[in-house]
């Protein structure tokens, strides 16, 4: 009897020991994953900071060309906006504080594209 609870208990211990080394080893394969997936994710993130670096430098050099103050730039952005989410030019201009004639002669040049791209659409 001795001899069987001491088999036992012998076996009890390997087998606790090899499902900890089995564990160990599928731990550490699960770390190689999460280290390649964030390596993976790392680069992507450097590529699209240095991706808008150099599309912060031309839009630099390009309203510079242009001649746009920050503040006129700015405003020229957030009417895009506004006006690419399909808000109306009274809406706009409340929301900017501007009146709508302005609204509608800043947002002129991009009106008349888009206007021009649906008759072309449309006429097939």
């Amino acid at each position: 009897m001795e001899w069987t609870l001491t088999g036992l208990i012998i076996v009890a211990v390997l087998l606790l020991i090899y499902s900890m080394y089995k564990n160990k080893q599928a731990s550490k394969i699960e770390q190689r994953e999460i280290d390649t997936v964030y390596m993976t994710i790392m680069e992507e993130i450097t590529k699209l900071q240095n991706e808008i670096r150099v599309l912060t430098l031309e839009n630099e050099i390009l309203s510079q060309k242009v001649g746009l103050s920050n503040d006129e730039r700015e405003l020229q952005r957030k009417l895009l906006d506004l006006y690419n989410r399909n808000f109306k030019v009274e809406v706009m201009a409340a929301k900017l504080k501007l009146e709508t004639s302005e609204v509608e002669k800043l947002l002129a040049p991009y009106t008349s594209l888009k206007q021009e791209g649906r008759k072309v659409a449309n006429e097939s």
